[in-house]
């Protein structure tokens, strides 16, 4: 496994956070790299086959990228596995706070997208504070989506900001997996 440089390992973990094809500009932006810098480093990483280009200007992290920043690789079983439905000991409940459940539970990742819309946005704090999600992903055997939901925690968000950005990495996540699960049975 090639090792990447403190600076292009940000850049790619920028790159995952997106989660989505982005100009230069944005991602030295985003890094607080310098533009010239940034551009030298993502040619790099390109060559290295850690990034491509799906159209001009335009830079997307690529499965050898996210395993270089220790992400497993996800065929068709496994985003069948994450997706899958689970028993009601195994479902995420989401409580208010301690001892005082809402008796609401998602039994899967598409269920948690469209329950956490609809829960009182104070139980989203509860559960993010005490890393209840990330521990959860960790549980369906996404590794990927619980670093983001942790990078999430550190940014100390709360309220609607929270929800809806929490909603929108969990709903990338689960479109993605979607797409492997459906391309991967399409080609096996």
């Amino acid at each position: 496994m090639m090792s990447v440089s403190p600076v292009k390992r940000l850049i790619l973990e920028t790159m995952w956070m997106l989660d989505k094809p982005e100009k230069a500009t944005e991602i030295a932006k985003d890094t607080g790299v310098g533009f010239p810098s940034v551009m030298m480093h993502l040619i790099g990483l390109t060559r290295m086959g850690f990034v491509k280009t799906p159209e001009k200007g335009f830079y997307l992290i690529t499965d050898e990228g996210k395993k270089s920043l220790g992400f497993p690789g996800v065929d068709k079983e496994k985003a069948r596995e994450i997706l899958g439905y689970l028993p009601a000991d195994k479902s995420f409940h989401f409580y208010a706070d301690l001892g005082k459940p809402l008796h609401i539970h998602a039994a899967s990742l598409g269920d948690f997208c469209d329950k956490m819309m609809n829960v009182d946005v104070n139980s989203i704090e509860f559960h993010i504070h005490r890393g209840d999600f990330e521990a959860w992903f960790n549980t369906l055997g996404d590794v990927e989506l619980a670093r983001k939901t942790l990078l999430l925690r550190e940014l100390k968000m709360n309220g609607e900001e929270l929800r809806k950005k929490l909603y929108e990495t969990v709903k990338n996540r689960y479109d993605e997996l979607g797409k492997i699960r459906k391309t991967d049975a399409a080609s096996g």
